[in-house]
């Protein structure tokens, strides 16, 4: 009889830091990438948000590398579904690591930015994080079952951004304002013209929204 033993190891992450350039040291928006992206490929989405110049940047790569068929880029995942609930575990404390090593002890504000499956992982680390988040900026990804399902989880306001044409998550945000609408949990959503993407209308929107989150406006 075959059976399955799950064994704890260490994996080192690795993670991308941008200082504001106006020196500002109080403001991290932490970025969580999508399937089969990098941490460089979010760190460039998040620095053409609109007034970047005023948050420290970092962004998360997940821990589960591999390589692209067509060129042999290193890309990552966050999780499968096999042994997922210990996958998730890593995960969060991973995230946990991750935002103390970007200075989260010391910032003021501190907003998670997931986009697709990162998205996920970023609603995922701000329902446990070890201090509570400013805000959560979630573009073409849910919020996972396992979040939904825990009556003790709360989650700071939420920015939802959906392309008028993403046919993966499209079909999902009306759930995700249904569940955050009977938590009693702020929200906004962003419906733009565009797919399962990052746009410039997105990150005007989220730019202006991540004021807010600073400003206490």
């Amino acid at each position: 009889m075959v059976r399955t033993e799950l064994i704890s190891t260490t994996t080192t992450g690795r993670i991308l830091i941008e200082d504001s350039p106006r020196g500002v040291s109080d403001r991290l928006l932490v970025g969580c990438h999508g399937y089969g992206q990098a941490a460089d490929t979010m760190l460039e989405q998040m620095m053409k948000i609109p007034g970047r110049e005023s948050w420290r940047l970092a962004s998360v790569q997940a821990l589960h590398r591999f390589y692209t068929r067509n060129d042999g880029a290193v890309v990552a995942s966050w999780m499968t579904r096999q042994d997922r609930d210990a996958a998730i575990a890593d995960n969060l404390a991973y995230m946990k690591r991750a935002v103390a090593a970007a200075g989260g002890d010391e910032a003021r504000t501190i907003v998670l930015l997931g986009f697709s499956q990162g998205a996920s992982m970023a609603a995922r680390a701000a329902a446990h994080a070890a201090r509570p988040m400013s805000g959560l900026i979630m573009l073409g990804g849910d919020i996972p079952p396992d979040v939904k399902d825990d009556p003790a989880v709360t989650l700071p306001s939420v920015l939802i951004g959906v392309g008028d044409t993403d046919q993966w998550y499209g079909a999902r945000v009306d759930a995700d304002v249904a569940f955050l609408q009977s938590r009693g949990i702020p929200h906004d959503v962003v419906r733009f013209a565009g797919g399962h993407e990052f746009t410039a209308e997105f990150r005007q929107a989220a730019g202006a929204w991540l004021e807010r989150r600073a400003t206490g406006a």
